[in-house]
């Protein structure tokens, strides 16, 4: 690994904005890894002072409890705020991880919060679980086995279900209470789990993987929370030689990776550990989600040596798979179009992320009627 890649993303672990280059100069950490701060216990009494697991507070009036507006507001992106009204809170309990979070919102319906981040909303949930999947599945002919790290509230399985060729799907997530919690209040991406060919390991991913036979899967695609705290071990070089094992030559790994608005020196270190490890080829896309951070995401498509996997055309088009569209719930945002533009990318980031300034354009493919 490269000295550059060799960091294993330290900076999200850096609380004081600087970090030490090794010739004994510091150098100011960017600020979105300053949104490690609100994991940082000494900080925590500042960060709930006004911000409790992530729900901000206003009233109307000093003494008129009755006229108090709650509201969502992310605590981790520093500088930032994005709220939604609350109507009413529908659950919130501590897992043996994490602090589970569920209301109801005037504008994007049933909210998920983890940790205090917001992981999906109603409304927009089908551009961030149709992409994710179908990136990756719809560029390899018939897929069989595919794997899904975190993913707990079943979107994901919700939409590689629409493959009829896949016959086998493993999942691996760690918080049972994620899975419960979503059958509850957000069936229609819990309906995933429903699926004969789903089975369900509830455990730690890292150690999960370490028992898969090689070559086991077409595709996996890993569905993880941001690279802070337990989740970081999913962004580092281990974790992929670990996923790179797991696949078959040819195979196909779709990673969440972060917003090119807030975090593309991390994009970079991700690039660059998955290009030393997936001796096919890699490449960033994205999608938009409004209740996201900065209002979009984006994902690493790699795949190991072997056949040639060309991400930028979709070869098992969704539109040509029988009843696919329609599968449990109709298409809202994904189709082969949407597929070839997710990687074209702007300026800005080619010119910011060292490593996407070689990326051949996506070459125009053919429409598909």
């Amino acid at each position: 690994m490269g000295e550059d890649a060799g960091r294993d993303f330290e900076c999200q672990k850096i609380m004081d904005g600087k970090v030490n280059s090794g010739n004994g100069s510091e150098k100011v950490v960017p600020p979105c890894c300053l949104k490690a701060r609100a994991s940082a216990p000494e900080l925590e009494a500042k960060c709930h002072s006004t911000v409790v697991s992530g729900w901000f507070s206003e009233s109307q009036s000093t003494s008129d409890k009755a006229g108090k507006k709650v509201y969502f507001n992310n605590p981790m992106w520093p500088g930032e705020a994005h709220s939604l009204k609350v109507e009413s809170i529908l659950f919130k309990e501590k897992s043996d991880y994490q602090e589970v979070l569920v209301f109801e919102s005037s504008t994007c319906g049933k909210v998920l919060v983890l940790d205090g981040i917001l992981q999906l909303t109603e409304k927009d949930e089908c551009a961030y679980q149709e992409m994710i999947a179908h990136l990756p599945l719809c560029s390899i002919p018939s897929p069989k086995t595919v794997l899904v790290v975190g993913g707990g509230d079943g979107g994901v399985l919700r939409e590689i279900s629409r493959h009829s060729s896949v016959e086998h799907i493993d999942i691996c997530e760690i918080d049972k209470m994620v899975i419960d919690v979503s059958k509850k209040f957000f069936p229609e991406l819990a309906i995933g789990f429903e699926d004969p060919r789903v089975n369900l390991h509830v455990g730690d991913a890292i150690e999960f993987l370490r028992h898969v036979p090689k070559g086991k899967y077409d595709a996996i695609i890993v569905d993880s929370s941001d690279p802070v705290g337990p989740a970081q071990e999913l962004v580092e070089k281990p974790f992929f030689e670990t996923i790179a094992q797991a696949l078959r030559p040819g195979g196909v790994l779709c990673n969440m990776a972060e917003s090119m608005w807030l975090h593309t020196h991390l994009i970079e270190d991700m690039i660059s550990v998955c290009r030393e490890t997936f001796k096919g080829s890699v490449h960033y896309a994205w999608t938009s989600v409004p209740t996201y951070p900065s209002g979009v995401i984006g994902f690493l498509l790699c795949s190991t040596e072997g056949p040639h996997v060309d991400f930028f055309n979709p070869i098992n088009p969704i539109e040509k798979l029988d009843g696919a569209y329609h599968h449990k719930r109709e298409l809202r945002f994904y189709n082969s179009e949407m597929h070839r533009a997710a990687f074209v990318l702007p300026s800005f980031l080619k010119r910011e992320v060292r490593l996407l300034r070689d990326s051949a354009a996506p070459e125009q493919g053919t429409h598909i009627s």
